[in-house]
């Protein structure tokens, strides 16, 4: 979450940029994205350049000999006309090449245009931009996220940004490894993607390949992180980086953030594409990745709105007749899916317990011919403060039935569940993360499985019984604890003595006047 100096820094770019003449909010995000990623293929160059100093272990160069002027580096110090002029007509034109000819990333950057003119705003917005601790990936991804909040129409079809410490615990529980094919069907700026990426990295760094670095955080104190190679990925890696992650949206200016995003976390050619996933032109296009394309799927869903049916994939309308966006993309989530593929997918609770013909539709088939896992309840204050909404998680694998849920009630993140989201000592996530990993169904049926517990077991018999119903509330026990009080003759025998007290006080106090 972006706080004090580093908000208010953010919030000045975005004043320059209105003053400046740029007034839509699309095109400042889009600008500064840009300049943003012009300043991190700099910081990784250096960063590169120092290991191969460290370890004689060569690079793929970003800029060559003839390249040098226009780093971030050398071209902030020059006076601001000329400056304009670099970015302008040679480190823009970069962007279009930087991934290589014909790749998906070269097609969203092949567009990309300066929209700065005065080069007193691009003075103003290279030396703001060059504040920003960029070197951290949590505060990038926060960088983001209060980015897209200053759209207006942020949120109005459930668009938000998931926060990261959830992304992750998501994906330690699903755990990928190098043989997946990730999607998310409405990627956003890529925050499940980049994720399962920097997992992988960590997951298949050897001791050795772990490199400690230091940057500056927003208080301006020195603070280590590692910097994991992958060098145990091996014979892994082309798939890694070619054919592993793969995302979809229809939000043009989310899409060029997301490629930019992935590129800038390690991954070559990453696939992203402008696609509606819940269109029939979807199938259309991509007819070898619109069903049983993927073993893992890791999505936020927009939660709101409501579609026109002639534009929804028939074939979704058939697992749910419906116009709810949410429902819509469970259903789809599943056709993408390969048969015992897993997703965690996070869902509006109404998706748990809606009464509606659909709602019930949906639930029914998630629990009759998939193998629903678990269900995680997540505190309501996890979206703020661009949403009070009350979600949960759901963990599914696609193909067989399921028998029991393992249910899981989050109170605490590790945030203050208000809008400043301040960070707090209480957290169970990483509770949460051993507990799915470490479950035993085989407690299901035995005094072991306490339902007055933050996790327990729940019978499929339960559930259908129950019309379906996935409410954490419908299934947890409460423990009241019995109050015990004097019996009426002993309390009145005390009021008794009271007023005799009171009344001797009072003419005590008579005697005295």
């Amino acid at each position: 979450m972006i706080t004090g100096q580093l908000k208010s820094n953010i919030d000045k770019l975005w004043t320059e940029f209105w003053t400046g003449g740029i007034a839509n909010p699309l095109t400042v995000i889009e600008q500064i994205t840009f300049l943003m990623y012009a300043r991190l293929l700099d910081l990784h160059e250096q960063r590169d350049e120092k290991r191969e100093k460290q370890t004689g272990r060569t690079f793929t160069k970003r800029f060559n000999e003839d390249q040098q002027h226009i780093r971030w580096h050398s071209f902030m110090h020059q006076e601001k006309e000329q400056m304009l002029k670099i970015v302008r007509d040679e480190v823009f034109p970069q962007f279009r090449t930087i991934s290589g000819e014909g790749t998906v990333f070269s097609e969203f950057m092949k567009d990309a245009q300066c929209m700065i003119q005065k080069p007193s705003l691009m003075e103003s917005a290279v030396e703001m931009i060059n504040q920003l601790p960029l070197e951290n990936s949590d505060t990038k991804g926060d960088l983001y996220e209060y980015l897209l909040s200053k759209l207006t129409t942020a949120g109005i079809n459930g668009q938000f940004r998931t926060p990261r410490h959830i992304i992750r615990a998501m994906v330690e529980m699903l755990d990928p490894d190098v043989t997946d094919r990730i999607a998310d069907p409405s990627c956003g700026t890529a925050g499940f993607l980049t994720v399962a990426y920097e997992y992988l990295l960590e997951k298949y760094t050897s001791p050795q390949g772990v490199h400690t670095e230091t940057a500056i955080d927003e208080k301006g104190d020195k603070q280590e992180f590692n910097i994991y190679s992958g060098d145990l990925l091996l014979e892994h890696r082309d798939h890694v980086d070619k054919n592993m992650f793969h995302g979809f949206d229809f939000d043009a200016t989310m899409l060029r953030i997301a490629a930019m995003n992935l590129v800038m976390h390690g991954v070559a050619e990453p696939d992203i594409h402008y696609q509606d996933t819940l269109s029939g032109r979807f199938a259309e296009r991509f007819p070898k990745q619109s069903k049983d394309a993927f073993s893992m799927i890791l999505a936020n869903p927009p939660f709101k709105g409501s579609l026109d049916e002639e534009d929804v994939d028939p074939a979704i309308l058939r697992m749910v007749k419906t116009k709810k966006t949410e429902l819509l993309f469970v259903a789809q989530i599943l056709r993408l899916l390969k048969n015992g593929g897993k997703t965690a997918i996070i869902v509006p609770d109404g998706v748990l317990f809606g009464s509606s013909k659909a709602h019930q539709q949906l639930r029914e088939h998630l629990i009759e011919n998939n193998e629903l896992q678990a269900v995680v309840s997540l505190p309501s204050g996890v979206f703020k403060p661009y949403a009070g909404v009350s979600t949960a998680i759901l963990f599914i694998t696609k193909g067989s039935v399921t028998d029991h849920v393992w249910f899981y009630d989050l109170k605490d993140d590790g945030f203050s569940l208000d809008d400043k989201r301040t960070p707090i000592k209480d957290n169970d996530i990483p509770a949460l993360v051993e507990q799915y990993k470490s479950r035993d169904k085989a407690l299901a049926d035995t005094g072991q499985n306490d339902k007055t517990q933050k996790a327990f077991w729940v019978s499929k018999a339960d559930i259908v019984g129950n019309k379906y119903d996935l409410s954490i509330n419908r299934y947890k026990e409460t423990v009241h604890v019995e109050e015990k009080y004097d019996d009426p003759k002993v309390i009145l025998k005390q009021l008794m003595t009271l007023e005799n007290h009171i009344m001797a006080d009072l003419k005590d106090l008579e005697s005295m006047l």
